[in-house]
Protein backbone atom coordinates (compact mmCIF):
# COMPACT_ATOMS: atom_id res chain seq x y z
CA UNK A 1 0.00 0.00 0.00
CA UNK A 2 1.28 3.81 -0.67
CA UNK A 3 1.29 5.41 2.67
CA UNK A 4 2.00 9.18 0.82
CA UNK A 5 2.91 10.58 -2.50
CA UNK A 6 6.35 12.34 -1.90
CA UNK A 7 7.15 14.58 -4.43
CA UNK A 8 9.79 13.92 -6.69
CA UNK A 9 12.59 17.26 -6.84
CA UNK A 10 14.94 16.55 -9.22
CA UNK A 11 14.40 17.44 -12.97
CA UNK A 12 13.36 14.09 -15.20
CA UNK A 13 16.48 13.35 -17.20
CA UNK A 14 15.32 10.49 -19.31
CA UNK A 15 17.25 8.97 -22.27
CA UNK A 16 14.73 9.50 -24.36
CA UNK A 17 14.13 13.05 -24.27
CA UNK A 18 16.74 16.08 -24.78
CA UNK A 19 16.42 18.91 -23.16
CA UNK A 20 15.66 22.61 -25.23
CA UNK A 21 17.29 25.40 -23.89
CA UNK A 22 15.00 28.35 -22.68
CA UNK A 23 14.33 31.30 -24.92
CA UNK A 24 16.12 33.49 -22.02
CA UNK A 25 13.03 33.19 -19.59
CA UNK A 26 11.02 30.44 -18.33
CA UNK A 27 9.06 28.55 -20.44
CA UNK A 28 5.41 28.81 -20.84
CA UNK A 29 2.20 27.13 -21.84
CA UNK A 30 2.05 29.50 -24.97
CA UNK A 31 5.58 28.75 -25.87
CA UNK A 32 4.55 24.93 -25.96
CA UNK A 33 1.66 25.52 -28.41
CA UNK A 34 3.17 27.87 -30.38
CA UNK A 35 6.04 25.06 -31.63
CA UNK A 36 5.21 24.22 -34.71
CA UNK A 37 6.92 21.10 -35.70
CA UNK A 38 5.99 17.26 -35.29
CA UNK A 39 7.59 16.59 -32.19
CA UNK A 40 6.44 15.56 -29.06
CA UNK A 41 7.60 17.62 -25.95
CA UNK A 42 6.53 17.70 -21.89
CA UNK A 43 7.43 20.58 -19.69
CA UNK A 44 8.37 19.55 -16.37
CA UNK A 45 9.13 22.61 -13.62
CA UNK A 46 9.80 24.87 -16.47
CA UNK A 47 12.38 22.59 -18.27
CA UNK A 48 11.54 21.84 -21.65
CA UNK A 49 11.91 18.10 -23.55
CA UNK A 50 11.73 17.15 -26.83
CA UNK A 51 10.60 13.35 -26.76
CA UNK A 52 11.86 10.41 -29.11
CA UNK A 53 9.67 8.96 -31.40
CA UNK A 54 8.03 5.91 -29.68
CA UNK A 55 9.00 2.39 -30.72
CA UNK A 56 6.50 -0.06 -32.90
CA UNK A 57 5.68 -2.23 -29.84
CA UNK A 58 5.10 1.19 -27.48
CA UNK A 59 2.65 2.54 -30.43
CA UNK A 60 0.99 -1.37 -30.88
CA UNK A 61 0.12 -1.37 -27.22
CA UNK A 62 -0.95 2.38 -26.84
CA UNK A 63 -3.19 2.08 -29.81
CA UNK A 64 -4.80 -1.19 -28.33
CA UNK A 65 -5.54 0.74 -25.07
CA UNK A 66 -7.11 3.60 -26.42
CA UNK A 67 -9.00 0.91 -28.61
CA UNK A 68 -10.21 -0.42 -26.20
CA UNK A 69 -11.02 2.07 -23.82
CA UNK A 70 -12.77 3.89 -27.01
CA UNK A 71 -15.08 1.20 -27.32
CA UNK A 72 -15.74 1.21 -23.47
CA UNK A 73 -17.05 5.23 -24.49
CA UNK A 74 -18.82 3.97 -26.79
CA UNK A 75 -21.49 2.07 -24.74
CA UNK A 76 -20.69 4.46 -21.55
CA UNK A 77 -20.35 7.98 -22.75
CA UNK A 78 -18.96 9.23 -19.61
CA UNK A 79 -16.01 11.40 -21.00
CA UNK A 80 -13.45 11.13 -23.78
CA UNK A 81 -10.11 9.57 -24.19
CA UNK A 82 -7.05 11.28 -25.56
CA UNK A 83 -3.89 9.94 -27.31
CA UNK A 84 -0.17 10.44 -26.50
CA UNK A 85 0.72 13.79 -27.88
CA UNK A 86 -1.89 15.53 -25.89
CA UNK A 87 -0.54 17.53 -23.14
CA UNK A 88 -2.06 18.30 -19.71
CA UNK A 89 -1.35 21.25 -17.13
CA UNK A 90 -0.53 19.42 -13.70
CA UNK A 91 0.90 22.26 -12.11
CA UNK A 92 1.38 26.28 -12.64
CA UNK A 93 4.35 27.12 -10.56
CA UNK A 94 6.81 25.79 -11.86
CA UNK A 95 5.05 24.84 -14.49
CA UNK A 96 4.75 20.90 -15.80
CA UNK A 97 2.78 19.59 -18.54
CA UNK A 98 2.91 16.23 -19.47
CA UNK A 99 1.47 14.52 -22.31
CA UNK A 100 0.97 10.88 -20.81
CA UNK A 101 0.21 7.74 -23.72
CA UNK A 102 -3.59 7.06 -22.68
CA UNK A 103 -5.47 9.56 -20.67
CA UNK A 104 -9.22 9.50 -19.72
CA UNK A 105 -11.05 12.68 -18.65
CA UNK A 106 -14.59 12.98 -17.21
CA UNK A 107 -17.25 14.37 -19.50
CA UNK A 108 -18.26 16.77 -16.34
CA UNK A 109 -14.50 18.16 -16.00
CA UNK A 110 -14.63 19.00 -19.63
CA UNK A 111 -17.37 21.47 -19.66
CA UNK A 112 -16.52 24.98 -20.26
CA UNK A 113 -12.55 24.01 -20.93
CA UNK A 114 -10.68 25.70 -23.99
CA UNK A 115 -10.00 23.64 -26.24
CA UNK A 116 -7.42 25.20 -28.03
CA UNK A 117 -4.89 25.47 -24.88
CA UNK A 118 -3.35 22.46 -22.50
CA UNK A 119 -5.82 21.29 -20.19
CA UNK A 120 -4.98 22.58 -16.66
CA UNK A 121 -6.17 19.29 -14.89
CA UNK A 122 -4.46 15.76 -14.02
CA UNK A 123 -6.46 13.24 -16.04
CA UNK A 124 -8.98 11.19 -14.07
CA UNK A 125 -7.24 8.19 -15.75
CA UNK A 126 -3.11 7.91 -16.96
CA UNK A 127 -1.83 5.22 -19.11
CA UNK A 128 2.17 5.34 -18.60
CA UNK A 129 4.32 2.59 -20.98
CA UNK A 130 7.65 2.25 -19.48
CA UNK A 131 10.52 2.69 -22.33
CA UNK A 132 13.47 0.30 -21.77
CA UNK A 133 15.61 3.80 -21.15
CA UNK A 134 13.45 4.99 -18.62
CA UNK A 135 14.92 4.81 -15.17
CA UNK A 136 13.23 3.89 -11.58
CA UNK A 137 13.47 7.82 -10.79
CA UNK A 138 11.69 9.16 -14.19
CA UNK A 139 8.90 6.28 -13.22
CA UNK A 140 8.70 7.45 -10.28
CA UNK A 141 8.48 11.70 -11.04
CA UNK A 142 5.48 10.79 -13.28
CA UNK A 143 3.88 8.56 -10.84
CA UNK A 144 4.35 11.54 -8.07
CA UNK A 145 3.47 13.98 -10.37
CA UNK A 146 0.15 12.38 -11.58
CA UNK A 147 -1.08 11.15 -8.24
CA UNK A 148 -0.44 14.46 -6.44
CA UNK A 149 -2.22 16.64 -9.09
CA UNK A 150 -5.46 14.46 -8.59
CA UNK A 151 -5.18 11.75 -10.90
CA UNK A 152 -7.54 8.82 -9.84
CA UNK A 153 -6.09 6.16 -11.31
CA UNK A 154 -2.90 5.46 -13.10
CA UNK A 155 -1.51 2.63 -15.12
CA UNK A 156 2.09 1.85 -15.59
CA UNK A 157 3.17 -0.68 -18.55
CA UNK A 158 5.88 -2.61 -18.38
CA UNK A 159 6.16 -4.34 -21.75
CA UNK A 160 9.19 -6.76 -20.88
CA UNK A 161 7.62 -8.09 -17.55
CA UNK A 162 4.09 -8.03 -19.60
CA UNK A 163 2.97 -6.28 -16.21
CA UNK A 164 0.80 -3.80 -15.57
CA UNK A 165 1.68 -1.37 -12.25
CA UNK A 166 -2.10 0.27 -11.30
CA UNK A 167 -2.16 2.89 -8.37
CA UNK A 168 -5.57 4.16 -7.08
CA UNK A 169 -5.18 8.06 -5.82
CA UNK A 170 -8.92 7.55 -4.37
CA UNK A 171 -8.07 4.39 -2.49
CA UNK A 172 -4.22 5.11 -2.18
CA UNK A 173 -3.78 1.73 -3.50
CA UNK A 174 -1.29 0.05 -5.53
CA UNK A 175 -1.92 -4.06 -7.47
CA UNK A 176 0.12 -5.23 -10.23
CA UNK A 177 -1.56 -6.91 -13.17
CA UNK A 178 0.13 -9.98 -14.60
CA UNK A 179 -0.51 -11.94 -17.90
CA UNK A 180 -3.53 -13.74 -16.69
CA UNK A 181 -5.57 -11.17 -14.71
CA UNK A 182 -8.32 -8.65 -16.13
CA UNK A 183 -7.53 -4.89 -15.80
CA UNK A 184 -10.03 -3.13 -14.18
CA UNK A 185 -11.31 0.67 -14.59
CA UNK A 186 -12.29 0.62 -10.91
CA UNK A 187 -14.79 3.42 -9.79
CA UNK A 188 -13.15 5.77 -13.25
CA UNK A 189 -14.29 3.23 -15.83
CA UNK A 190 -17.30 1.43 -14.16
CA UNK A 191 -17.53 -2.10 -15.53
CA UNK A 192 -13.94 -1.54 -17.96
CA UNK A 193 -12.51 -5.17 -17.96
CA UNK A 194 -9.53 -5.67 -20.48
CA UNK A 195 -7.60 -8.43 -20.70
CA UNK A 196 -3.67 -8.16 -20.81
CA UNK A 197 -3.37 -11.35 -23.13
CA UNK A 198 -4.99 -9.20 -25.43
CA UNK A 199 -2.93 -5.82 -24.61
CA UNK A 200 0.42 -8.22 -24.58
CA UNK A 201 -0.51 -11.15 -27.14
Amino acid sequence: MITQHAPIQSIDTRAEATVIPAPGRPWTADDLLALDDDHQYELLEGVLYQMIPASFQHGRYEMRLLLAIGTYLQENPIGEVFPGDTGFELTADPLTIRAPDVAFVSAERLQSRDMLAFLPLAPDLVVEIISPSETAQSIAAKVSDYLLAGTRLLWVVYPKRQQVHAYSGEHTGFRIYGLADMLDGESVLPGFQYALQELFG
